[in-house]
């Protein structure tokens, strides 16, 4: 009988030590490692199963054929434009995001916007009986959708070969396993073999596949790194449980744009597109009140107006607050020192509030002079025209400076009806230079 031998193991991104750490090495994480037993002379353990098994000889790269053309869509637009325009056959997709965001309605739903496509959905985490009762409600009638209720990965990828779907979606990687290794279903052996088969079986079947990942407390997909390495797009699914929109971005996509955006609002029935999303973000109750102002950030490719809050108020305590939701602690002290040294508004005795309204998080740098023009408008208590909009990042000097895609982001504006946009001066001849004076220009 092998020698067991005990080693620690980190739970997090899966760094092996002979002794228990307080601080993971690799990931930096606290109290992380878990004991792991293993033979001395542990077995090799292979990621191959009958059938994929592949003895091509190398190809010329003039040779070689590409599927670009062959695309297919789930019909779902906002599902295809962060995908790059469909899916490609033969692609590895992960999708990531918090429990009861979304991802197995948004899987589901394909089969119910596109009723031709032959999809196998295996679930680890529903019985079959519990995936119709959510088909009958999301409306779903597809006779081309397969559930199999497996958890084995060995026997997934067999029923895979055997009904070769358009499409195979996994939900999730964290519940499927190998029955040759010994560690539990989710954890970092059983993830990264796994998912090496899902890829093989991608790659060498060309079936297109969906996992589905768990992620960790901070937000990040749960598992090993690899994993994200492993696919060819990797998609977050984010929002807030207290909103009903949800957007659905692109972390890496090799076959599109990285950081495209699309959004949704989940209903009753599902998610559903959300056509133009910055109605979503802008109040039209709110001209006349002073401290907010709406800025024009951009998500991938497509421009949102956001609005901006701001509340300045003579300070009850000795230190005064700096509070924000939804926009940097940090960046909104610099901008408040800015304000002060080259505009000459004095906050030092105020107490500042800042939120970005509906939830939505403001990390362009695009939003600074909307956010200086809000906290100098609840200074003063003098309101914005709600028909202007800000775009331009903030200096150190109090000098605007240009962002990408101005004539992108100024057109959105005008098409919701805003008659005005500050800009920085660059390759805009009306652009304004500093931020004093795109102050005077919004309160006159």
């Amino acid at each position: 009988m092998a020698k067991v031998r005990i080693q620690f193991e980190c739970s997090n991104c899966g760094h092996i030590s002979p002794k228990w750490l307080g601080s993971c090495p690799g990931c930096e994480e606290w109290n992380t490692f878990t004991e792991q037993k293993t033979e001395a002379k542990p077995v090799e353990h292979k990621a191959r199963v009958s059938g994929l098994e592949s003895n091509e000889a190398p190809q010329k790269l003039s040779e070689v054929e590409t599927s670009e053309k062959s695309r297919f869509l789930s019909r779902i637009n906002e599902f295809d434009r962060v995908l790059g325009g469909g899916f490609l056959p033969g692609a590895y997709v992960l999708i990531g995001g918090e429990p009861g965001i979304g991802k197995s309605t948004l899987t589901l739903q394909i089969a119910k916007s596109n009723p031709d496509l032959n999809i196998l959905y295996c679930a680890g985490e529903e019985s079959a009986g519990q995936i119709k009762q959510r088909a009958q409600r999301l409306g779903i009638a597809s006779s081309n959708l397969l559930v199999y209720n497996e958890t084995q990965v060995d026997k997934i990828i067999e029923e895979a070969q055997k009904k070769s779907p358009d499409l195979l979606i996994v939900d999730s990687i964290q519940t499927v396993y190998r029955t040759e290794l010994q560690s539990m279903p989710g954890s970092i052996q059983q993830v990264k073999e796994c998912a090496a088969l899902f890829q093989q079986l991608a790659k060498k079947k060309g079936i297109t596949t969906i996992v589905v990942g768990h992620v960790t407390k901070e937000g990040d997909i749960a598992g090993p790194r690899v994993l994200e390495h492993m696919v060819d797009t990797v998609l977050q699914f984010e929002g807030d449980k207290n909103y009903t929109y949800r957007l659905l971005r692109s972390l890496k996509n090799r076959f599109g744009p990285a950081q495209e955006v699309g959004v949704f609002e989940m209903k009753e029935d599902g998610l559903s597109e959300v056509s133009n999303p910055s109605e979503l973000f802008i109040s039209d109750k709110t001209d006349g009140i002073s401290g907010n102002a709406i800025v024009c950030t951009m998500e991938g490719s497509r421009p949102l107006l956001i609005e901006v809050q701001a509340l300045v108020t003579p300070a009850s305590y000795g230190t005064p607050q700096r509070t924000s939701n939804g926009f940097d602690r940090s960046r909104l002290a610099l901008l408040l020192a800015v304000l002060e040294k080259r505009a000459g508004y004095s906050f030092s005795n105020h107490d500042v509030y800042l939120n970005i309204a509906g939830g939505f998080r403001l990390s362009d740098p695009a939003g600074d002079l909307g956010v200086c023009c809000a906290l100098v408008s609840s200074l003063t208590d003098k309101p914005i025209s709600q028909r202007i909009s800000f775009i331009g990042e903030v200096g150190l000097g109090g000098e605007l400076r240009t962002v990408p895609h101005i004539e992108q982001r100024k057109k959105e504006a005008a098409k919701l009806g805003f008659k005005e946009s500050i800009v920085p001066a660059g390759k805009d001849k009306n652009g304004t230079r500093y931020v004093r004076e795109a102050i005077k220009k919004a309160l006159g």
